[in-house]
């Protein structure tokens, strides 16, 4: 098979190292030339929790000559129209791209080819760019916190499915969901918990679990997910074989309570992961806020559900995009309101 990932950066970076040491042959895609330089010359340099460094094919997208069976899309999603049309002659008419990003990028991409060639996975574990081939990988190296959740967007080739379970397989632990849209919803549902409020005070997820007015603020927004997919219709599936609405939406004091002491416990894992977000923002380029939190505020609006907290997150971090504020803890005095 013919594969490659498209946007190798800091997760795709260690899932391409980890798929490469499995003996499986990949190209690793990625604009930045020093970065594509450095993992020819010197190979994938993972770090953080995990520690080796692999050889890896890497090229720049204006390298890319043969066509591909599956392309593992790792770019930020607001491209994701001009992107797949530009992938169109390197596509075989039976290729698979995976979209293997944030929130609910499907439909943008199955609009360019087709739901028969889209299928999609959500990641539930972290990484950070560092450029110049190097990666550190922020969740713990298991395959209990290394998952992935892969669902077919429209009748794929199910040989092509298959052999995209297998690569992920190298890294972690795969499960194929039925309920695709209830497993994306649940990866939905903590990133716009803990990537909007780690934009907003520049702090790790650890951080944001420890203290109590942020932890408050991110069970809020779990409990608004969680409203507007019951409106919505979509079941949340358990996230890492854990059924994170039963342990998460409260009714009493008592089960908030009780929530906010399993908040800390659910993201040990993941404690030192900060929302790539915040790369974007130091790079100058806007966020994917829209795409995250913003999925949920559009749902909200569609079933009549209210989202006060999401949408506060998604209007400090525009003022954060417009440099009329910087991430800083301080910020978090705008969301006190909602904690009571």
């Amino acid at each position: 098979m013919k594969v490659a990932i498209y946007g190798a950066g800091g997760m795709g970076t260690v899932l391409g190292a980890y798929i490469s040491e499995a003996g499986y042959e990949i190209d690793l895609i990625n604009r930045n030339k020093e970065h594509v330089e450095a993992l020819n010359l010197e190979g994938a340099k993972i770090i953080g929790k995990a520690n080796f460094t692999q050889k890896v094919k890497a090229i720049l997208p204006e390298e890319m000559k043969e066509m591909y069976d599956i392309i593992l899309l790792m770019t930020k999603q607001k491209y994701n129209k001009e992107i797949a049309e530009s992938l169109l002659p390197y596509l075989k008419p039976n290729s698979l791209i995976c979209t293997m990003q944030n929130g609910l990028p499907e439909d943008s991409v199955a609009d360019v080819i087709g739901k028969d060639r889209t299928c999609g996975c959500a990641m539930s574990w972290g990484a950070t760019f560092h450029g110049k081939g190097v990666s550190e990988l922020t969740s713990e190296a298991n395959r209990e916190t290394l998952t992935f959740s892969i669902g077919k967007f429209g009748n794929n080739d199910q040989v092509l499915f298959n052999y995209i379970v297998e690569l992920l397989n190298c890294m972690g632990n795969v499960k194929i969901e039925d309920n695709f849209i209830g497993a994306r919803w649940a990866k939905l549902m903590i990133n716009s918990a803990f990537s909007g409020i780690s934009v907003v005070t520049d702090a790790n997820f650890g951080t944001i679990t420890k203290n109590k007015l942020s932890s408050n603020i991110a069970l809020k927004i779990i409990k608004e997910c969680i409203e507007v997919a019951k409106a919505a219709n979509i079941k949340i599936e358990p996230l890492q074989g854990k059924d994170i609405v039963k342990y998460l939406d409260y009714k009493t004091r008592i089960k908030k309570w009780l929530s906010l002491k399993i908040l800390p416990i659910a993201m040990k894992k993941h404690k030192l992961i900060k929302s790539s977000m915040l790369r974007d923002l130091k790079s100058g380029n806007e966020t994917e806020i829209d795409y995250i939190n913003g999925v949920v505020s559009k749902y909200g609006k569609q079933h009549n559900i209210k989202t006060p907290v999401n949408d506060k997150i998604i209007e400090i971090v525009k003022r954060i995009e417009n440099k009329e504020l910087i991430p800083s803890w301080q910020n978090i005095d705008y969301l006190r309101e909602f904690v009571k």
